[in-house]
């Protein structure tokens, strides 16, 4: 109706017409009470996941050697957040948090290879809910299926581990996209890659004695060589995205989609995965709604995978202070209202079943990072990344080369020690120290910056119902996986 108003103008009959579109504009889906003053009518939704990719190793974020020419046109398309972040490292906890809005101690999640409780809500109810058709293809790793109860869409490898990756074939995915009617769609293509084994790709592109390694990665040949393997899987990961994103152009739904694409968690090398480290928890975020993200800017508004679902529904018209959400939208941030969403972004790690028990809690304003390790005389051990498989070959044959370098190099020594023994808190200034290499939680200097986040980081715990280490035990994920949660506030409390 507002598009034909120009029409009137000099007409005696526009203020009657002008009346009548503003009063059925309000009456429209994309002016409701619920959603308030709708940027634009419920926009179709894109996830695109990597799996596995450390953000600072895409070169938006700063990485020195990974080519992915189409992550960086997506950027400047679109916004780009620096500070976007997840709860917990791990591939199955931090995509419960993703689809239910919810912190992993409440929707239940809060270890690997486990499950959220069956109470629990999620992106595909909420969004189906709003009339939406909500899919995904790829990695699922969520459970238990009525909690997310996504359409299966096939053409992208599920299994994060296969080798060599299954062929992709986008035409499932393109049928979903451009199916005709009314309905908009949510679809999530879930990648699995870069995760390990690393063979995809052209690692030759990466040629080992060329690669920029970061500080918190030892310098050894055979880290060298595989992690070149590893940035090849990158290159090839992103022309997945380049593909998909050609899918959504060819349907001509483009401009009315909502394109997010996010890295998940850091990669399989120490001090990244099954960390509450920054190269752990911090994840790249892009989002591409035409006419209202702007064109290639970038915002420094803290937000957490948490928020993802309530903006969504934001977007579609719904009314996410209706739900039982930790996160909140982050609307205003998409529109360039706003550079300001929280104050504070929350980690937790419980290392059961990847090794003996090891839990971690965190906080950090965006600046600085505190992290509590609750068993801090215990040693940290990972078994994917320091094990063997059963067939005795090492997951990762870089680390032992680590180990065997730590009687010869004082630094690689140095970061052995840093991953497998750790103080019972740490304290790091991430701005100024992305990778987390200087410790300042013993300088007086810093008591006072100390005593603020222990206390907020108390206050998160307490409110997610959080005993710390207890349910870094066998007993409380196997209650966890029959559907009994020992710990944790319900999906109704916050």
């Amino acid at each position: 109706m507002n598009s034909t108003l120009p029409a009137f103008k000099n007409s005696r009959a526009f203020p009657l017409y002008a009346f009548l579109g503003i009063a059925l504009s309000l009456c429209s889906p994309a002016f409701t009470e619920e959603g308030g003053d709708s940027l634009r009518s419920r926009p179709n939704v894109l996830i695109i996941m990597a799996d596995d990719c450390t953000y600072n190793d895409l070169p938006l974020y700063g990485g020195q050697n990974a080519k992915t020419p189409n992550i960086d046109r997506l950027a400047t398309q679109g916004l780009t957040f620096n500070l976007a972040y997840l709860s917990e490292a791990m591939c199955q906890p931090c995509r419960a948090e993703l689809y239910s809005g919810q912190y992993p101690m409440r929707n239940g999640c809060a270890w690997n290879h486990s499950a959220s409780r069956p109470t629990v809500t999620s992106m595909p109810q909420h969004l189906k809910a709003l009339g939406y058709r909500v899919g995904i293809a790829g990695k699922v790793h969520v459970k238990p299926r009525k909690a997310f109860p996504f359409v299966n869409v096939e053409g992208f490898d599920p299994n994060c581990v296969r080798n060599p990756t299954r062929k992709h074939n986008l035409n499932s995915v393109g049928e979903f996209i451009s199916r005709a009617g009314d309905q908009p769609f949510c679809l999530v293509v879930a990648l699995v890659e870069p995760h390990v084994p690393w063979v995809m790709g052209d690692a030759s592109k990466y040629p080992p004695k060329k690669i920029k390694l970061p500080p918190n990665i030892a310098d050894t040949p055979r880290t060298r060589e595989d992690y070149g393997k590893y940035l090849a899987e990158i290159t090839y990961m992103d022309g997945q995205v380049g593909e998909i994103l050609g899918a959504l152009d060819s349907s001509g739904k483009a401009a009315e989609t909502l394109v997010l694409f996010t890295s998940e968690q850091g990669s399989q090398f120490p001090g990244c995965k099954w960390t509450n480290w920054d190269t752990g928890l911090h994840t790249a975020l892009i989002a591409r709604w035409p006419g209202t993200t702007p064109d290639g800017k970038r915002t420094d508004a803290l937000v957490q995978y948490a928020d993802i679902l309530p903006t969504l529904l934001d977007a579609a018209g719904g009314n996410p202070g209706k739900q039982n959400y930790d996160g909140s939208s982050f609307l205003g941030v998409l529109a360039g209202k706003t550079q300001r969403h929280r104050s504070y972004v929350y980690g937790i790690h419980n290392n059961i079943p990847e090794g003996p028990a090891y839990p971690i809690r965190t906080v950090s304003d965006g600046k600085y990072r505190y992290i509590r390790n609750l068993l801090p005389n215990e040693l940290y051990i990972e078994k994917h990344l320091m094990g063997m498989r059963g067939n005795g070959q090492l997951n990762n044959p870089y680390w032992s080369t680590w180990v065997r370098e730590t009687w010869a190099n004082a630094h690689t020594y140095k970061l052995v020690k840093r991953y497998m023994q750790r103080p019972a808190e740490q304290l790091y200034h991430t701005a100024a120290d992305r990778y987390e290499m200087k410790n300042l939680a013993g300088l007086s200097d810093q008591a006072e910056r100390l005593d603020r986040l222990r206390g907020e980081l108390d206050r998160w715990m307490k409110a997610q119902s959080d005993p710390g280490a207890p349910v870094d035990t066998d007993k409380a994920i196997q209650a966890a996986r029959k559907g009994r949660h020992l710990y944790g506030a319900s999906p109704g409390r916050k």
